[in-house]
């Protein structure tokens, strides 16, 4: 049972992570790969909608997705935005990266070697990893502008759509974790964190929901 203190600190985390951007057209849209099909659903939505000409999905499989997605996280993304009637001719497939600075490093390349040009990408991600991979796609391709999307949806009816609320809770833990030290790997800017949230986060780390922390000898290495 989660307590009633563990919700209000992980919606407190959880309206933190969302960037709040405006979507807008860009040169791109990119679909960060998860066990979310949701993020797929969201990336066509936006094409449909006009803000972006091109969609890129890009992830492998981990540990979560490995069973649910077998034939990678990308792939499935695909087959999912062309059920929803994205043309095939729009969809372009990274499907090697295993983690969020593979998933930009790889598709920067992809792009390049496609001969399309990014003055500013459409980021789609799960809505808790919104402030993170905006922070490392700040860090690790500069030079164009992002904007952040994801499912508008309450904490509580996003767990309920993925079945699992400690899970979740889990991973939206994990991922303030991730704001917190990834600028000290050379990863991400450096971002704002209130007193407020990083209180609730701590709250919830001696609660339990601990199962998608980064070890504590790695988040301690030289530079963290």
């Amino acid at each position: 049972m989660i307590s009633v203190q563990s919700w209000a600190d992980a919606r407190l985390l959880w309206d933190y992570h969302r960037m709040h951007h405006d979507p807008r057209p860009c040169s791109v849209a990119v679909g960060l790969g998860s066990h979310d099909l949701g993020v797929a659903d969201m990336t066509a939505e936006l094409f449909r909608q006009g803000m972006a000409p091109v969609i890129v999905f890009t992830g492998a499989t981990s540990p979560t997705t490995r069973s649910r997605m077998p034939r990678g996280e990308a792939v499935h993304y695909r087959e999912r935005a062309l059920q929803l009637g994205v043309p095939d001719s729009a969809v372009f497939v990274e499907p090697r990266a295993t983690n969020t600075g593979e998933n930009i490093e790889f598709t920067k390349t992809l792009l390049a070697e496609a001969g399309i040009a990014v003055s500013a990408v459409l980021l789609v991600s799960k809505p808790y990893e919104e402030r993170r991979s905006y922070a490392m796609m700040r860090k690790l391709w500069a030079d164009v502008e992002v904007v952040c999307a994801s499912t508008p949806m309450s904490l509580e009816k996003y767990a309920d759509s993925i079945g699992d609320a400690h899970m979740v809770i889990d991973m939206i833990v994990g991922a303030l974790q991730r704001v917190l030290i990834f600028p000290g790997w050379g990863l991400a800017i450096e971002q704002d964190v209130p007193e407020a949230v990083v209180a609730a986060y701590e709250r919830l780390c001696a609660e339990g929901f601990t199962g998608r922390l980064l070890p504590s000898d790695v988040a301690a290495r030289p530079g963290g």
